[in-house]
């Protein structure tokens, strides 16, 4: 069993299984999943691009991979890739991170999925791909995990699952509405951690008598908004005034719908008032969160906004930084394992500080530069 304080993929990775049969394993399969990672870190997207980096760094690759007979053709990386278990890969994966990073108690997980919208395949009318993803934005940013769905709305039923395989004692996990569920809650609590929900009207009961509560006997209140109980504040940062303001309420006697919810102590009412430009139309709309801890309305207007970190330091860079909406990858089992060294790869370049550079520019500089490069890998092997 690889120790745990390691942060070697090769110590992590040696017990995957090879998918080949004995004799047609001429190239080992920890350096097919090397010169991958290598890859995805210096521009490189596909099994094409991987044969053809092989071929163009073999000196340097021999350095520190074996290479018995030399670089695998794309096919060989296409084959590997389909045919790997891609729950082995996952357990493997989630070792390694888990070594990367110990999270640190109060550490905010957020749950999102995501569709590689070029995977599908007309020829056998299979869906494009989904999957849902754990994030923690703490030291630059962690992809923790990732498990397969089989469309959106089926991340109910996934989430479980993807939280079973992940150490969240401590921690806190926001969860968009979708995942809004008492067992869901329930299963966070049991595993040591807390959470953070988003409350919308798929709890109809339980959202109607939050607002109605909220608009008939807090907001209105000016003796309610204390330091911690009220944060009020303006942000033009995006090109447009944004005003927020945020109320939390502790006493919940009085909102017996959320009485079924495990271990609930905030719930959490957020304004966000809009004006586009100048002159434009102002807009306003609320949110309701629920939270299973108590913390001042400063500190949770902060956390609701980092679990959006997911969207854009996560999805948006898979997406601008590593074209994964265009991939075109759909065989077998190579869609779901691909999109995981796609997470080694961006789980390197954001935990590598020697250069205050953007993931597109790292990943030049590792085209550019062997030494970079390297240390960039260094981090896995």
């Amino acid at each position: 069993m690889a120790d745990p304080t390691n942060a070697s993929i090769v110590e992590h990775f040696r017990t995957l299984e090879d998918p080949r049969i004995e004799r047609t394993k001429k190239h080992l399969l920890l350096d097919i999943l090397v010169i991958a990672v290598c890859t995805l870190l210096t521009g490189g997207e596909g099994f094409q691009d991987m044969e053809l980096f092989g071929k163009s760094k073999r000196a340097w690759l021999q350095t520190f991979l074996a290479l018995p007979h030399g670089i695998p053709s794309h096919d060989t990386f296409g084959r590997v890739f389909a045919r790997l278990n891609p729950k082995r890969f996952q357990e493997c994966f989630l070792a390694w991170t888990q070594a990367v990073a110990q999270l640190t108690k109060g550490a905010l997980v957020s749950l999102d999925g995501k569709t590689v919208r070029a995977s599908f395949d007309r020829a056998t009318a299979s869906s494009p791909l989904h999957m849902l993803s754990a994030w923690c934005s703490e030291q630059g940013g962690l992809v923790l995990g990732q498990i397969k769905t089989e469309e959106k709305s089926n991340e109910i039923t996934a989430i479980p699952d993807l939280l079973q395989l992940l150490a969240i004692k401590g921690c806190i996990v926001t969860i968009d509405a979708m995942g809004c569920q008492t067992a869901i809650a329930e299963q966070i609590r049991h595993q040591g951690g807390d959470y953070l929900l988003a409350l919308k009207s798929n709890h109809k009961k339980a959202y109607t008598a939050v607002k109605q509560y909220f608009h008939q006997h807090i907001e209105h209140q000016l003796d309610w908004r204390t330091a911690e109980n009220f944060f009020d504040a303006f942000d033009d940062s995006h090109g447009r005034t944004v005003r927020r303001r945020v109320w939390t309420m502790t006493e919940l006697a009085a909102l017996p719908a959320l009485a079924k919810w495990p271990d609930l102590r905030t719930v959490i009412v957020v304004e966000t008032i809009r004006a586009a430009h100048p002159g434009a139309p102002i807009t306003s709309d609320y949110r309701v969160y629920i939270a299973s801890f108590i913390r001042a309305a400063t500190v949770f207007v902060a956390m609701i906004r980092q679990h959006w970190d997911i969207e854009n330091k996560l999805h948006w860079s898979l997406d601008v930084t590593f074209n994964e909406d265009r991939c075109r990858i759909r065989k077998d089992y190579a869609p779901e394992n691909i999109v995981a060294v796609r997470h080694i790869a961006l789980n390197l370049l954001r935990h590598e500080h020697s250069h205050q550079l953007s993931l597109r520019q790292k990943r030049l500089l590792c085209g550019l530069d062997e030494h970079y490069l390297l240390t960039v890998l260094s981090r896995a092997t």
